[in-house]
């Protein structure tokens, strides 16, 4: 038998009513059937977890909390929430949040009443290839800073 393997995911107002996982967006949204999958970061490491946590809360997310957790426990939640995951191994160089960020919160899924209530947050994942050149995505920067 294969002993369960413990990882650290993130979680926004842990412990409460509206606690909520961090996921990132995958697929390029760019025809309908393409669409955007929802993605569970799954740490080996702790200190990783921590790492990209500090990141995300420099690009001001909430701060997330490092929690600990069966793996067999978030792969059945991805699969009831119908999320990918993914296994983030030790030093694996995937330490650095996607720049988009979407923040949605009192999200209710339809088809999962265990999950209802939800908050999460979310990352777009910038396609393969940048369309964009770095000038112009430092005048969006810009422009979007100022809007806060």
């Amino acid at each position: 038998m294969i002993t369960p393997m413990r990882v650290f995911v993130l979680l926004f107002n842990a412990r409460t009513e509206n606690e909520g996982i961090h996921t990132i967006q995958v697929g390029d949204g760019q025809s309908p059937a393409s669409g955007h999958r929802n993605k569970v970061l799954m740490f080996e490491s702790e200190d990783d977890a921590a790492r990209y946590a500090l990141m995300l809360e420099a690009q001001d997310f909430p701060t997330p909390t490092v929690e600990a957790f069966d793996s067999e426990e978030i792969k059945e939640f991805c699969q009831s929430a119908d999320y990918d995951w993914e296994i983030v191994p030790t030093d694996s160089g995937l330490a650095i949040p996607p720049e988009m960020n979407v923040e949605e919160t009192d999200w209710n899924p339809e088809s999962e009443e265990d999950v209802a209530g939800e908050t999460r947050s979310r990352n777009q994942e910038s396609p393969e290839k940048p369309e964009l050149s770095d000038s112009e995505l430092e005048s969006i920067r810009r422009k979007l800073e100022g809007l806060l």
